[in-house]
């Protein structure tokens, strides 16, 4: 059973939206790999929202990581700004909007989600994630 392993995974992409449907694809081979096809479907959106803003908002590379430890899928995207990111909009606020629901998505979707600025080497950006329980 996938429970008692932990494994991690970094994807870098660069400042491309191509970068959203090669995280997604590779998060699936992944999570299919590690016998966690039950959480394909909402770990693939959880994904493409946190990657589709570190691209759509920034303007250098990226990085998709996941993470399996304790019976709990950790999602992040790494990106180079370090500003925080804007607040997630209720969900029922924002249904007739074509863009901006990536947070609010998140939010509603995962078990628990965040952010953190980070600084190496250097090199400052912010990493944005989400958590989801194995059940």
């Amino acid at each position: 059973m996938p429970e008692n392993d932990s494994w991690e995974y970094t994807l870098y992409v660069p400042n491309d939206l191509r970068a959203v449907t090669i995280s997604r694809r590779t998060l699936r081979l992944i999570l299919t790999m590690h016998g966690l096809i039950h959480l394909v479907d909402v770990a693939e959106l959880l994904a493409a929202e946190l990657v589709t803003n570190a691209v759509r908002h920034t303007k250098g590379p990226a990085a998709l990581r996941v993470r399996w430890s304790a019976g709990a899928l950790r999602i992040g995207a790494w990106d180079a700004d370090p500003e925080p990111p804007a607040p997630p909009r209720e969900l029922e606020t924002i249904t007739e909007l074509e863009a901006g629901r990536g947070l609010a998505m998140v939010r509603a979707c995962a078990d628990l989600w965040g952010w953190q600025p980070l600084s190496r080497d250097g090199n400052r950006g912010k990493f944005v994630w989400c958590e989801l329980a194995a059940a």
